[in-house]
């Protein structure tokens, strides 16, 4: 499956996941963080992460799997950058910059991620005063959404004046292997795949059996509802990309579960991003009279395997009930697809999925997917599923990076032909933010749809207070129509910046409050040189902020 993403590289789809975080530099000590500081911070941990330090080497003509080596030219600066927010520092500027970082693709000749600081967040309601952003981006070959989290608890400590790890650094760089090298390695693994693929075929067939038995005595079903309808967001991509998100209460989405008996937190996740993409598409006038799908990436991933390079995920397909208008029963209707998805995808077994994705010939993977693009078939083929819906569950405690505390921490996921619409659920603390990334061309207006989520999480929660005998509070405003584009976002508000004067700690009320978008544009490297860096960022003049709710020797194969 690592693979897979590398094949899928190209200059308009750049295969690399990432996120959106919000510092506030309160907590650290003299209430500021400069650039030679997280520099510092960050090489004290690389040995925390194996991905730090790696890089890919692919194999000549595609013959195989690339291989994970040691990097012997692996330089700190060139992956950490920084920059600054033009002024006057809005909300609506960041999320320019972070898309336009996160649209370059990374350098594959090196270890495959980079982190950009940006300075000047100074009118963004919500985010205290002299806070900074860092975009994050690594390749999704390097990791899949759970190892992105272990990635994020090495780049983070649970006290702001946590000290170095103990941990020893006995990282040592590796030669680069050659081509004759890397050919004979591929013939070796040519003559032993076949023996592989026959070893997961063994362990394949017990599950398609149990899958085959499940039909006959109707575990679950098969049905046309699994088939995605074309919408507006199942084309050939531009290289421009767009990024924003909203924040919700964590106790506001599992009050929602009492709507539909045996619904899980993700089926209301879904069921909002199912009512926002009707309300999007009704304004458009693009909604299909059947339900969009979305893919939801499952992990099976084991403790044993934390820390571990590489993606250990398969995935489901759920109907998102797009064609239903009531948000209760929307979320009812979901909760049964989901339940009946899972029950497919646990007869197959989803570690057999991945199993099965290793064993797949590399030259006919990377064939594939170039010819797939080149002969724009998204434009052509049904996608099959209308978009990506991931769920992260991020720290349930406040974390902190060279003492700053995070604040606000929104997800950002890589867009393929015939998918330009992608959403990340990712809790923190007690909040859950609500992000996605489209395709500037298929969705120009990402602010309407931000307030599309706004409005379809206050709908199911109001519908679960009624249900529950409280009174509804107002909603924050309404996307009816598709004009709402040109409106600035209501509320950009991460996390509640904890403040102890009532004053400026706008601290969140039931309705969800947007959030900083997360964006990522991988703004130019500047090399800052660690003694001279200038992001200084001054400790808020206001009340001490509220906690942010969270939201070797031989060279190593990637495994497709």
């Amino acid at each position: 499956m690592d693979a897979s993403f590398v094949a899928l590289e190209t200059r308009n789809s750049p295969m690399h996941i990432g996120s959106l975080l919000i510092y506030n530099p309160a907590t650290a000590p003299g209430g500021f963080v400069r650039f030679k500081d997280i520099l510092a911070f960050f090489e004290s941990r690389m040995q925390l992460s194996r991905t730090m330090r790696q890089r890919l080497v692919k194999v000549p003509f595609d013959l195989d799997y690339p291989y994970w080596v040691e990097d012997p030219d692996f330089d700190l600066e060139y992956h950490v950058r920084h920059i600054a927010l033009p002024k006057p520092g809005d909300w609506r500027q960041l999320c320019i910059q972070a898309a336009r970082i996160f649209a370059r693709p990374l350098d594959l000749t090196r270890p495959p991620w980079e982190f950009t600081i940006v300075e000047g967040l100074e009118n963004i309601e919500g985010v205290p005063e002299g806070s900074f952003a860092m975009v994050t981006k690594v390749h999704h070959a390097a990791i899949d959404g759970m190892s992105g989290v272990d990635l994020l608890e090495a780049l983070n400590t649970l006290e702001p004046d946590a000290p170095p790890p103990d941990t020893p650094d006995t990282w040592q760089p590796e030669r680069i292997p050659g081509a004759p090298e890397l050919l004979g390695k591929s013939y070796m693994s040519a003559l032993t795949n076949p023996f592989k693929q026959l070893e997961v075929a063994a362990k394949a067939a017990p599950g398609l059996a149990k899958a085959i038995k499940g039909l006959a005595t109707k575990d679950f079903k098969v049905s046309r509802d699994m088939i995605a309808p074309r919408t507006r967001f199942n084309k050939t991509l531009s290289s421009a990309r767009v990024v924003e998100g909203r924040s919700v209460p964590l106790a506001d989405i599992k009050a929602i579960r009492i709507l539909a008996q045996d619904s899980k937190v993700n089926d209301v996740f879904l069921a909002i991003v199912g009512g926002a993409l009707r309300k999007y598409l009704l304004a458009k006038d693009d909604l299909p009279d059947r339900s969009l799908t979305a893919m939801a990436p499952i992990s099976v991933r084991e403790k044993n395997e934390k820390g571990d390079m590489g993606n250990q995920v398969a995935a489901m397909v759920a109907q998102l009930g797009t064609h239903i208008d009531d948000p209760a029963e929307r979320l009812a209707y979901v909760t049964s697809k989901t339940t009946n998805s899972k029950a497919m995808t646990n007869a197959i077994g989803a570690r057999n999925m991945t199993e099965i994705s290793k064993v797949s010939p590399a030259l006919y993977m990377a064939l594939g997917a170039q010819l797939y693009t080149r002969l724009g078939l998204a434009n052509r083929v049904n996608p099959p599923f209308s978009t990506i819906v991931t769920n992260v569950p991020g720290p349930p405690v406040p974390v902190y990076s060279t003492g700053a505390k995070l604040e606000s921490h929104f997800g950002l996921v890589c867009l393929t032909d015939g998918m330009g619409l992608g959403h990340v659920v990712q809790s923190y603390c007690d909040e859950a933010t609500i992000s996605f990334t489209a395709c500037r061309d298929l969705m120009p207006d990402p602010e309407f749809y931000s307030q599309c989520i706004q409005d379809s999480f206050e709908e199911l929660r109001d519908a679960s207070r009624q249900a529950n005998g409280k009174t509804a509070q107002p909603r924050s405003g309404s996307a009816k129509t598709s004009s709402a584009k040109t409106n600035k976002p209501s509320a950009v508000k991460p996390k509640k910046p904890a403040s102890k004067t009532a004053k400026k700690a706008a601290v969140r009320t039931a309705p969800a409050k947007k959030s900083p978008r997360k964006t990522n544009p991988v703004k130019t490297a500047t090399k800052a040189a660690a003694g001279k860096s200038a992001l200084k960022i001054a400790k808020p003049k206001t009340a001490k902020p509220k906690a942010a709710r969270k939201s070797g020797a031989a060279a190593k194969k990637a495994t497709t």
